[in-house]
Parts: structure tokens; C-alpha cells; sequence
């Protein structure tokens, strides 16, 4: 059992930058790796972005910058292209992001991140953009997510937008289960079906 999704509220992590790739979120030389140890791939999320090729750090990337900081990651739009690896959202949940808000992301990596109990919020551009402005102007202003009732507020303007989720996913999220918890969950309805259709 995870960690149960309600509602978070917190300071976010600004990357306005478009079509940010799997490769980028975790560079393809750390997926020899085969089990997900959190912490070795959260500290290799966007690596070639917060290191420089000396190994020394990128002062100037957003995760190296002590300005900003929380659960909550905003950024631009067509988040998570490029190829299908499931450790670019271990990167993510490992890094210590539970949200992600973007106006657009990939599909699989959209479910990747679900299945890793990171909630990935579409809002609109126009939203997106008021976020960046606001986090720029307040780097300590808060964003609300609230998954019981499907919406995002950004607590600095007051304005809410709703967002999707697949039910089940919610369901998941909200009970700290994964695929594999859920089927636990339900084994007696499940052989209950078996036994009733035989």
C-alpha cells in the first residue's frame, strides 16, 4: 500500500519548457538498472539538466535553485515524449514529486505516472501560463490539488480549473493501491464472479 492521494496542497517546482522527453527526465544510461530503488533514480532526475558534463553542478537549473522547492511540478506542454521507459516516472515519484501539471502529456507516460502514484493534472495553456507567472512573482505561493473533487487552484489569483482522471486510477490513488493491492482488494467479489459463473 502507498501513500493515500487526497488533497495536496504546496510550492511548486516551475520547468517551463516544452516537449520535455523520457530521455531527458531520466538519461537512457540509467536504465540498467531493473529494480525501482527511488532514491537512486530521484537523484538522477533530469541529470544531464542538473549536472554539467564535469559532473559539477548546474547551478542555474530550477532543482539546483533552493528559491524553489515541493511536491508539485509545472511543466510545459507535451511532457513525457519520446520513448515509453516506466523509470522516467520512478524519476519522478523517486525525486519526491506527487503531482505534475502540464497542458498536454504523452499517454503512456501519462499512465506510467499513475501507476507510480504521481497524479498528472491537464490544464489548460491558459492556467499553465498563470502558474508560471505566479510562482515567478511568489516562488512561495501554493497550488491546491484536490482529488476528491477533481480540481486544481492556484492559491495566489484564486482561480480553479477541473481536471480528468480514469476512475479507477482515482480509486487507486485514493486508497494507496496498486494494480496488484486492488485485485487483493476485491479477491472475494472475484471468486464470488468465478464460482457463480461456473
Amino acid at each position: 500500500m502507498k501513500q493515500k492521494f487526497n488533497i495536496i496542497t504546496s510550492t511548486c517546482v516551475p520547468l517551463p519548457l516544452e516537449n520535455v522527453d523520457t530521455d531527458q527526465i531520466i538519461p537512457a544510461r540509467f536504465l540498467k538498472a531493473t529494480t525501482r530503488e527511488e532514491k537512486f533514480f530521484g537523484d538522477n532526475l533530469f541529470r544531464d539538466w542538473r549536472y554539467r558534463p564535469d559532473g559539477s553542478l548546474n547551478e542555474e537549473f530550477v532543482l539546483n535553485n533552493p528559491t524553489f522547492g515541493g511536491e508539485i511540478l509545472v511543466a510545459g506542454k507535451n511532457f513525457g515524449s519520446g520513448s515509453s521507459r516506466e523509470h522516467a516516472a520512478w524519476a519522478i515519484a523517486g525525486y519526491g514529486f506527487r503531482v505534475v501539471v502540464s497542458s498536454f502529456f504523452a499517454d503512456i507516460h501519462k499512465n506510467n505516472e499513475l501507476n507510480n502514484f504521481v497524479l498528472p493534472v491537464v490544464v489548460s495553456e491558459a492556467f499553465l501560463k498563470e502558474l508560471f507567472d505566479s510562482i515567478y512573482a511568489n516562488p512561495k505561493m501554493q497550488v491546491e490539488v484536490n482529488l476528491p473533487e477533481q480540481t486544481i487552484t492556484n492559491k495566489a489569483t484564486g482561480k480553479s480549473e477541473r481536471f480528468e482522471i480514469n476512475g479507477y486510477k482515482k480509486h487507486c490513488l485514493m486508497n494507496g493501491l496498486d494494480d496488484i493491492d486492488f485485485l487483493v482488494e476485491n479477491k472475494d467479489k472475484i471468486e464470488a464472479w468465478e464460482n457463480a459463473s461456473r
